[in-house]
C-alpha cells in the first residue's frame, strides 16, 4: 500500500519563502511584488550591506512562524507576515551592537510581530477597524530599544554626515535619502533603487512616494530641522504616508493633508523625549485620515436623509 502524500503537500516548497520573503519587502511599501522586494533588498544590500542578514532573518522567521500557526496561506505569499520582521531585523541591527544576543532577539521580535498581526488582521477584516500598517514594527522595536540598557547591549550611533558647504545638489539627494531611510539606510543610491522598485510597480506611487518625501523635508527644514531633514529622517515617514494614502484616497488634499500631520507628528513625539519615533508618524497619520474620510463620507450619506 504506498504511503499517503498529504504531508509531503502540507510541506512548504523550497522557494516558497523565498518568494514571501521578497514580497514581505514590498509589503513596507504595501505592495505585493517581488521585483519590488529584490530592489529593495538590492537598496540595502548597496547602502548598508552590514544589516542585510538582520532583514532576511527577521523576514524569514516572520513567514515561518506563519507557516508553523497555519496562517492563510494567500496572506503568506503575500508577504504580510514578513514586512515586520524584516524592518525589525534593520532596526536591531542598525541601532544595537552585535552581540550572540542580538539574532536571539530578531527571532523573537520577528515571531510575536507575526502573532501579533494575524490577531489584528482577523480583527480588522471582522470589524473593518483601522489597518495595523507597520505597528508591530513599531511596538516592538520600541520595546527592545529601550530595554537595551537592561540586556547590556551597547546602542550604535550613526555618523549624521557633514552638512557644510551645501550644494543645490543636496536638496534632491536628500529627498533620495527619505525614501532610503524607510529601510534604515542613508543612501541616496539606496533611495534610487527604492524609487525604481515603486515605479516598477506602480508609476503613480513612485511618484507620490517623491513627492511625500520632498514636502516632508520643506517642512522639517523650514521648521526648524534642517540637518536631520537633509539625512532623509523627516523624509520617509512623509514616503510612506504618501504611498499608502494615494492608493486608498482619490482626494489629492486628504494625501497632502496626511503627509503634514504625519511630519507635525513626527515633530510632536520627539518634542515628548521620544528620540525615536520610527513610522509611528505614518501609522497614526494615516489612520487620521481615514477617520477624516470616514466621517465625511457618512456625513454625506447622512445628507439627503436630512432633506
Amino acid at each position: 500500500m504506498p504511503l499517503p502524500l498529504t504531508p509531503l503537500l502540507k510541506r512548504p516548497p523550497a522557494n516558497d519563502w523565498a518568494m514571501a520573503l521578497l514580497n514581505g519587502c514590498s509589503q513596507v511599501f504595501l505592495l505585493r511584488h517581488p521585483l519590488c522586494g529584490l530592489l529593495c533588498l538590492l537598496s540595502i544590500a548597496w547602502g548598508a550591506p552590514q544589516l542585510l542578514g538582520g532583514a532576511l532573518l527577521g523576514g524569514f522567521v516572520g513567514w515561518l512562524t506563519a507557516v508553523r500557526r497555519h496562517y492563510p496561506q494567500p496572506d503568506i505569499n503575500s508577504g504580510l507576515y514578513g514586512y515586520n520582521g524584516v524592518l525589525l531585523g534593520l532596526l536591531l541591527n542598525a541601532k544595537l551592537a552585535w552581540s550572540p544576543l542580538l539574532p536571539l532577539l530578531i527571532i523573537a521580535s520577528a515571531g510575536l510581530a507575526s502573532l501579533l498581526l494575524n490577531r489584528w488582521l482577523r480583527h480588522n477584516r471582522r470589524h473593518a477597524s483601522l489597518p495595523a500598517y507597520t505597528a508591530p514594527f513599531v511596538l516592538f522595536g520600541w520595546l527592545l530599544l529601550a530595554l537595551s540598557d537592561s540586556l547590556q547591549l551597547t546602542n550604535t550611533v550613526a555618523d549624521p554626515g557633514q552638512l557644510q558647504d551645501l550644494a543645490a545638489l543636496d536638496w534632491p539627494l536628500a529627498v533620495l535619502r527619505g525614501l532610503s531611510q524607510v529601510l534604515l539606510v542613508n543612501d541616496p543610491v539606496s533611495g534610487v533603487l527604492i524609487f525604481i522598485a515603486l515605479w516598477l510597480a506602480n508609476r503613480r506611487m513612485a511618484r507620490w512616494a517623491l513627492a511625500g518625501s520632498a514636502l516632508g523635508l520643506l517642512l522639517a527644514s523650514q521648521l526648524g530641522h534642517y540637518g536631520d531633514a537633509l539625512q532623509g529622517l523627516y523624509g520617509f515617514n512623509g514616503a510612506l504616508v504618501a504611498v499608502v494614502l494615494s492608493q486608498q484616497q482619490r482626494r489629492a488634499w486628504l494625501v497632502l493633508v496626511g503627509i503634514v500631520a504625519c511630519v507635525l507628528l513626527q515633530l510632536g513625539l520627539l518634542g515628548l523625549g521620544l528620540s525615536m519615533p520610527l513610522t509611528a508618524p505614518f501609522i497614526l497619520a494615516c489612520w487620521l485620515v481615514q477617520i477624516v474620510s470616514r466621517l465625511l463620507l457618512r456625513n454625506f450619506k447622512a445628507a439627503p436623509a436630512s432633506h
